[in-house]
């Protein structure tokens, strides 16, 4: 169980992933060493890991949703494949373990990402029917997370953590000479610069530099990744609904702002709208879809999808023991 400080450091991270710990101890009220224990504790017992992550609008990358239905006996292992690639997130096992959905990432001009998806996946994996959506505009998700990590700071305390970014001077588009870096923040988005420095082959100051100048144009955010079970989550859904365009910005907007959705995006397909519910059990979900969405008469269809499991979050999959 968390205690409030293991609370206040969760948000306190997600409100700025880099903070140094002496920052994060001013805020909480405690010392450095109590901070850098806590996060280690964290990291060791609830998964927590900070990410950098390049924004896909900023690097020319464009996100699809791809669901595959999967017969039981093959869906873990080919899920533990697809976590493997560099350009997936958000693998979850569904739908009693007969499903699993997939972020995918490719450039831009991509059009048929599923192909892409499975072109390097054994021709028997026990895929028998794949579906792909792109993702048009984001409500939440990101740097704007579930906002059940955010609830411990009060309005001081996450006006000190929040960063004020100098004027952006260098170029604002990653490339090639960045690639170093994205993949070490990727692993872990608060190595230090030293460590940053060994993976570049720049100077500390290039890196504090460079970091700095990404940050400032938003060209890479920082996301947190923990355990939800942590936080008192039992139950999680995918919930895929259908909505008339004219009224989907004021659906979208209204559950962006409910305690419950952690991501809410538009797409495309005949479900226009998805959202990722976490709940504190399977009644809390019931009230949520019965009595919140309920309510909202713009809503024509939606679909559940339990989620089993999530085999990989935002960032790589972390090396096992």
């Amino acid at each position: 169980m968390l205690d409030d400080l293991d609370r206040g450091l969760i948000h306190a991270l997600h409100i700025d992933g880099r903070a140094p710990f002496s920052g994060i101890a001013r805020v909480l009220g405690v010392s450095t060493q109590t901070v850098a224990r806590r996060y280690q504790r964290l990291r060791a017992n609830a998964s927590l890991r900070v990410v950098g992550l390049p924004d896909p609008r900023r690097v020319g990358r464009s996100q699809w949703v791809v669901r595959l239905s999967t017969s039981p006996a093959a869906t873990r292992t080919l899920a533990q494949a697809l976590a493997r690639r560099p350009d997936t997130s958000w693998i979850k096992l569904l739908s009693g373990g007969t499903e699993i959905f997939a972020m995918v990432h490719v450039p831009h001009g991509v059009d048929d990402p599923p192909s892409m998806l499975l072109h390097d996946l054994p021709r028997k994996a026990g895929i028998t029917s794949v579906s792909a959506q792109y993702l048009l505009h984001s409500y939440r998700g990101g740097p704007t997370a579930w906002q059940g990590i955010a609830q411990t700071l009060d309005e001081e305390q996450q006006r000190q953590l929040r960063r004020a970014h100098a004027a952006p001077s260098g170029r604002p588009s990653l490339d090639r000479t960045d690639q170093a870096l994205l993949d070490a923040l990727r692993h872990d988005g608060r190595a230090g610069y030293a460590d940053l420095a060994r993976s570049t082959g720049w100077s500390e100051a290039t890196v504090a530099r460079r970091l700095a100048d990404l940050r400032a144009h938003g060209t890479i955010f920082f996301d947190l990744e923990i355990d939800p079970v942590a936080l008192g989550v039992a139950t999680q859904a995918l919930l895929w609904m259908a909505i008339a365009p004219a009224h989907l910005d004021q659906v979208a907007t209204a559950l962006a702002g409910h305690d419950e959705p952690a991501a809410v995006a538009h797409t495309t397909g005949p479900t226009n709208l998805l959202a990722h519910a976490l709940c504190s059990g399977t009644d809390h979900l019931h009230r949520y879809i019965t009595h919140r969405l309920g309510a909202l008469p713009e809503i024509r269809t939606i679909e559940t999808a339990p989620v089993l499991q999530t085999v990989k979050h935002a960032g790589p999959l972390r090396p096992g023991p």
